[in-house]
């Protein structure tokens, strides 16, 4: 039993540190190091919700579906496909994402408050033209509050529907206030600070939302044509069906992906929580030393 044990820990390891490795990249172990074991005070203290949310494995299919989201508005799409760079580096770009969504929500305040100002610089260097010949800057204030809000409904319906332990509605409300400290801080002057006021933000940005070229062609790079191992493909696949799942149905519509209601509860959701406790196991520390949680997967 004991060597039975001892060879489940190993495999646990080897694939926990495979998929840690892509989230977090190669600087992945020091990084989280640093990020949990500095002293400090924080933003966000350990009762706080949005460390329960952004620590669990159900973020692999949140990030993935605030993706799909985020492509609906033109200007917010133009601005990824100019400048962001995520097809000829995903992995970059996800790793880059985690990290400033640990720092923030883990991180001393002071880590914190640097990450955000790095984004904040990076945002001033974004603007350009959409092919309508629309203007388009990434510091503008409504279009972060269109990515911040994207993302915050996104991660809070899968943790949700996948989350070891989902919230309960002042919960869910308390997430969505802590996430407005970070909006915040990223330059957004009233971010929601409650479910209802999520739910009304989105519906507002509903008469600006479309599906480009540029958004389906996204939505066929994420989902056709992932950049992962081969072996991956199948619990990937899983994953990405499920964050299609987590989208509103004028969504799903407009970016042209087919569903099929019925057995999204039958068997897509089911599914989808299987691969979730999945990787929630292999990224389970063995040994002290690997303690904490992982960088979430997560866009933005």
């Amino acid at each position: 039993m004991g060597l039975l044990t001892e060879g489940g820990s190993v495999l646990r390891d080897r694939i926990g540190h495979a998929i840690f490795s892509r989230v977090a990249g190669p600087d992945g172990p020091a990084s989280r190091a640093r990020i949990h074991g500095t002293p400090g005070p924080r933003w966000f203290g350990p009762e706080r919700p949005v460390r329960r949310v952004h620590g669990d494995a159900s973020m692999f299919i949140g990030g993935l579906s605030a993706l799909l989201l985020q492509s609906l508005h033109p200007l917010a799409m133009a601005a990824v496909a100019g400048h962001s760079g995520f097809r000829g580096d995903p992995w970059g770009r996800l790793q880059r994402t985690s990290t400033f969504l640990a720092v923030t929500t883990y991180g001393t305040a002071d880590a914190a408050q640097q990450a955000v100002d790095r984004v904040r610089a990076v945002h001033e260097t974004v603007r350009g033209t959409t092919a309508d010949g629309e203007e388009y800057r990434a510091a503008d204030p409504h279009l972060l509050c269109w990515v911040h809000i994207a993302e915050v409904d996104s991660f809070l319906r899968a943790h949700q529907h996948y989350g070891a332990h989902p919230l309960d509605a002042a919960g869910c409300d308390a997430y969505v206030a802590d996430m407005a400290r970070i909006a915040t801080a990223l330059g957004i002057p009233d971010p929601p600070v409650d479910r209802a006021g999520l739910d009304e933000r989105l519906a507002a940005y509903r008469p600006e939302l479309r599906a480009t070229p540029e958004a389906r062609s996204t939505a066929r790079f994420l989902l056709l044509n992932p950049p992962v191992p081969l072996l991956a493909r199948l619990p990937y696949g899983l994953l990405a069906a499920n964050a299609v799942s987590l989208l509103p149905g004028w969504a799903s519509r407009a970016l042209w992906l087919p569903r099929v209601p019925p057995a999204e509860g039958v068997c897509v959701r089911p599914l989808g929580s299987a691969v979730t406790a999945g990787i929630r196991w292999a990224l389970a520390p063995s040994r002290p030393e690997t303690a904490g949680p992982a960088p979430p997967a997560a866009a933005g």
